[in-house]
């Protein structure tokens, strides 16, 4: 075995301890309301709706975040998926609602967590289907 097949090996076995969204940073979303889910819903947001949207819309907070429901990996469903909810205050005044789905292990080449999220009245290319029905 070669210095560096064994150094990859040793790399490999010490990821495998650790979860893989702790094993690479900004992608552990470990609740509904957790700071950063938060944090990564607004600046997500303003990211699209500056790009793709233009139509000035921010979000200034989200209250009354929690779980609406969850399903857990087993031997059949091996995806754990936490189905969140809350109202998102906009910069135009107006209260929307905000869904958004945690997929544990679904982040980019499965090494950390996904999130989705939809904003009621604000997805106008229906990718979330009507009503934000893919993540409630």
């Amino acid at each position: 075995m070669t210095l560096k097949s064994l150094i990859l090996a040793m790399a490999l076995a010490l990821v495998g301890f650790a979860t893989p969204a702790s094993a690479f940073s900004g992608g552990n979303f470990p609740a509904c309301d957790a700071p950063q889910v938060l944090s990564y819903i607004q600046k997500r947001f303003h990211w699209t709706d500056r790009v793709l949207l233009k139509r000035g819309l921010a979000i200034e907070s989200i209250e009354r975040a929690h779980q609406n429901r969850s399903r857990y990996g087993d031997q059949y469903w091996s995806i754990p998926r936490l189905y969140c909810h809350g109202t998102a205050h906009m910069n135009d005044g107006r209260k929307r609602q905000i869904w958004w789905l945690i997929e544990g292990g679904q982040g980019f080449a499965g090494l950390r967590d996904n999130l989705e999220f939809c904003i009621s009245g604000l997805d106008p290319l229906k990718v979330h289907g009507s009503w934000c029905r893919s993540v409630r």
